[in-house]
């Protein structure tokens, strides 16, 4: 009766405790060929049997539709796979004692097998009278040809349930397929995949462990961890699970229910299983021995070959998938550590406060040309006056070749600024001018170069610019203007026009915003537009730390992939000017 197939086959068929027009109607064929007072559809489950068909019946079981084993004739039916008929069930020894005869007043019991397409009985249709009764030979035929119908009518449910499986599961590779390219870390791939299977038939757990040495390593998701998964977060591939021995022996491993799981397997195995209410389990070893994908199931399951032939394909798509996400993994920690190496640490200086932000462009190598600076002017004698360089810049393209291309620009722009004696932000960028002309820096860059001096108590600002888009500065007394005036970018050509130097005195509490065009381009917006609003945005937190500055203009940029790279800079001149 526990039979996992047969039970499987209940599964399909879809019917209950519940009421079931289709199955109804046979019954009451039955009470109307064979004259009797009840009739049942009786389907036998693992510890009770239900009635989707009931004619009849009457009281506290009729209205629950369902009975404890205790009650039950049909399940002699299942048992013996045969017919059930009995004239006086008072008078059966297999029967007599059944709580079905004072409970039911089931006395005189004619029940047939109802049968899949695979021979499973699971039920049976009976005819019961409350009185002795000998069945005749033509009622029995006529109860066997209704069997055979409503057995029918249940091979026919389980088939519409087997193809809609097939349809499901087609659709499960479809989103599979779409869902699993889009993971973007080891923990997103494992919560995707936990989302794909939902659903009364599907597994109620999804495990993903990662080869690492001798190891199997549990990839968790920490916003849906089990218990177990703390508990046993490694397993050794020596281990007496049943995703071990699949990486071991690099086969799919499957553990159809929890006496398989007894039996094969070790305590420890069976312990963690049961902690999650789980007694079915398949294991699939990731192609390239990266690890094994586990799928769980709360009772026993069958698993039918297109179902595995799914799941073994979901399992090369999570294999895809781990490599990309290492992949890009470790491409992003190679480009963070580029990145780091390249954009400037702030300094510190009396008077002014500094912070800056970097964002990459989210689809390409995470790290690209945009870049900021600010470092100190050695003092000069006789001037002790302090001094600050600052620059922003963007080199065309934002993958490595430009984060290599603007770092060669950066270090050159800096020895240009200390090689030249008045240090003029203009000089500097025509140095750069010449040197992209000699050496192969690639198609172009833009830049603002500054500088900052301290002059009797007041900042004065100093700065040329190479086709960059332009400052803004927020003054208390003037609120926010854009520092327009620029030159060319920085081409390299023999005959580029002189670059000018342009100043500003920065009164106190000041705020100077140096950007790249990534800040102010904004997916189907003018840049004109963008560069407004964040005007906007500088006036409406000019006052606030520089951190939260920082955060309200690049607002909503971590969330829509960027297409540039984004890099800011801002100073602000204390209230004391010094």
């Amino acid at each position: 009766m526990k039979d996992p197939g047969r039970l499987e086959a209940l599964r399909l068929a879809g019917l209950t405790a519940a009421a079931d027009p289709g199955m109804d109607r046979f019954a009451r064929l039955v009470t109307r060929l064979l004259r009797v007072p009840v009739s049942l559809v009786s389907l036998l489950e693992s510890d009770r049997q239900v009635f989707p068909g009931m004619v009849g019946m009457s009281g506290f079981w009729a209205d629950r539709r369902e009975t404890p084993l205790t009650h039950s004739f049909c399940q002699h039916v299942v048992a013996d796979g045969k017919p059930l008929v009995l004239s006086d069930a008072r008078l059966h020894p297999r029967t007599c004692a059944s709580l079905a005869i004072p409970d039911l007043q089931v006395i005189a019991y004619a029940g047939m097998p109802l049968t899949d397409a695979d021979g499973h009985v699971l039920g049976s249709l009976c005819a019961i009278d409350h009185q002795p009764r000998t069945w005749t030979a033509d009622e029995l035929r006529d109860l066997e040809d209704l069997t055979a119908a409503c057995s029918m009518e249940l091979r026919l449910r389980i088939a519409s349930e087997l193809i809609q499986r097939d349809r499901d599961h087609a659709g499960l590779l479809l989103r599979a397929a779409i869902e699993l390219a889009h993971a973007h870390d080891l923990t997103d791939l494992t919560r995707r995949l936990r989302h794909l299977f939902q659903g009364p038939a599907e597994p109620t757990y999804v495990g993903l462990l990662l080869a690492d040495g001798g190891q199997l390593w549990r990839v968790i998701d920490p916003d849906d961890v089990r218990p177990v998964e703390s508990a046993i977060d490694r397993l050794e591939r020596e281990a007496d699970f049943p995703s071990a021995l699949a990486m071991r022996e690099q086969r799919t491993v499957f553990v159809p229910d929890r006496p398989a799981l007894l039996s094969g397997f070790g305590p420890e195995a069976v312990a963690g299983y049961d902690s999650l209410g789980l007694e079915s389990v398949l294991c699939v070893p990731l192609p390239n021995r990266l690890g094994v994908l586990t799928w769980c199931w709360p009772r026993p399951h069958i698993l039918a070959p297109t179902e595995e032939a799914v799941l073994s394909t979901v399992a090369g798509y999570v294999s895809q998938a781990v490599e990309r996400t290492r992949f890009v993994a470790n491409r992003l920690s190679t480009a963070e550590q580029l990145q780091a190496a390249m954009l400037t640490e702030l300094p510190d200086v009396p008077g002014l406060d500094m912070a800056a932000l970097y964002l990459p462009a989210a689809d390409q190598d995470m790290v690209g040309g945009d870049w900021y600076d600010a470092y100190p002017l050695p003092p000069a004698p006789p001037a002790t006056r302090p001094a600050l360089m600052l620059s922003i810049g963007d080199v065309i393209g934002h993958d490595v070749q430009a984060a290599t291309v603007m770092g060669q620009i950066r270090s050159m722009l800096r020895q240009a600024s200390l090689d030249d004696p008045a240090h003029s932000p203009a000089a500097a960028l025509h140095a750069i001018d010449k040197a992209i002309d000699t050496l192969p820096l690639g198609l172009g860059a833009t830049a603002v170069h500054a500088r900052l001096d301290l002059d009797d108590g007041r900042w004065r600002l100093t700065w040329s610019n190479a086709g960059h888009p332009p400052p803004l500065l927020h003054t208390p007394e003037g609120g926010v203007s854009s520092l327009d005036a620029h030159d060319l970018l920085l081409l390299g050509t023999s005959d580029d026009p002189p670059r000018h130097d342009h100043g500003r005195d920065l009164p106190p509490g000041s705020v100077l915003l140096l950007y790249t065009d990534g800040l102010v381009e904004r997916r189907d917006e003018d840049i004109d537009t963008g560069t407004a609003y964040t005007a906007s945005v500088l006036a409406r937190h000019c006052d606030k730390p520089l951190p939260l500055l920082l955060e309200a203009l690049s607002e909503g940029l971590a969330e829509v992939p960027q297409r540039d790279d984004v890099a800011v800079l801002v100073v602000r001149v204390s209230r004391s000017g010094r």
